[in-house]
């Protein structure tokens, strides 16, 4: 049966139109709130998720004003689109919109749609946040696979203990992050739904999300100018181990 989707998320941001763009538009801009590597060049957005590495060609550019671009087709007909909007307010900032379309096919597409909710939601939130605290910022983004978890009401309160907190991470909570081989670090829980807890500090976005076949995800994006991807990806995946295990 498969099911055909479209949403849309809007925010206003303090940011220029110009740093939006760049958040939106450019390589770098996108590795620092959304997933994996990507660059954009020669009329594609490749984005690198480790074993994929989809070109997606660019379906509109009106710098300042509008970008957008679409996932190459499947044989089974899925694909995601991604339109954003940008337009300056009177009196400064930028409102922004961007808008998710696709296709999921087959008859057990349901779950795999509110992963992708869920985590759509969380990026767009980092989009925010990035440019309201971060513009012109680079971040090293790094993926870290923990454990298989069986229950995700207990894992997250374990992500709760582990952020010092006597629950679950809730939206707008004061955290504290003991950063793998450095110290802990104050932060404030920015997005948290069913499947996703993200957190802001000084240097970074630490981002859990519930993986859609089964551990605990880590998705951080770190602005620190030495920031090793390697190295700290080997250490979250042991801090993983250690919290979910």
């Amino acid at each position: 049966m498969g099911h055909k989707f479209e949403q849309a998320h809007d925010a206003d941001v303090d940011a220029t139109v110009d740093e939006v763009w760049q958040a939106i538009a450019t390589g770098p801009g996108i590795d620092a709130w959304f997933m994996g590597r990507t660059e954009v060049e020669n009329g594609v957005v490749r984005t690198n998720f480790g074993d994929w590495a989809p070109e997606s060609p660019i379906t509109i550019e009106e710098p300042g004003k509008r970008f957008g671009y679409r996932m190459p087709d499947g044989p089974d007909g899925r694909f995601i689109a991604y339109d954003y909007l940008i337009e300056g307010r009177a009196g400064g900032g930028t409102s922004l919109r961007v808008v998710a379309s696709g296709f999921l096919p087959g008859d057990d597409w349901a779950e795999e749609f509110e992963a992708m909710s869920k985590g759509g939601a969380m990026y767009f939130r980092s989009l925010v946040e990035y440019v309201n605290h971060f513009a012109g910022r680079t971040a090293t983004p790094l993926t870290a696979f923990g454990p298989p978890v069986e229950d995700w009401s207990r894992a997250w309160e374990k992500l709760g203990a582990a952020l010092g907190l006597d629950r679950s991470v809730r939206e707008g909570d004061k955290v504290r992050v003991s950063v793998p081989g450095g110290e802990t670090v104050d932060g404030v829980a920015f997005h948290v739904n069913e499947q996703t807890v993200a957190v802001r500090t000084a240097d970074a976005f630490y981002r859990f999300v519930q993986g859609f076949h089964g551990p605990m995800l880590a998705m951080h994006q770190l602005f620190a100018p030495d920031a090793d991807a390697t190295a700290a990806g080997r250490d979250w995946q042991e801090w993983l181990g250690r919290v979910f295990g």
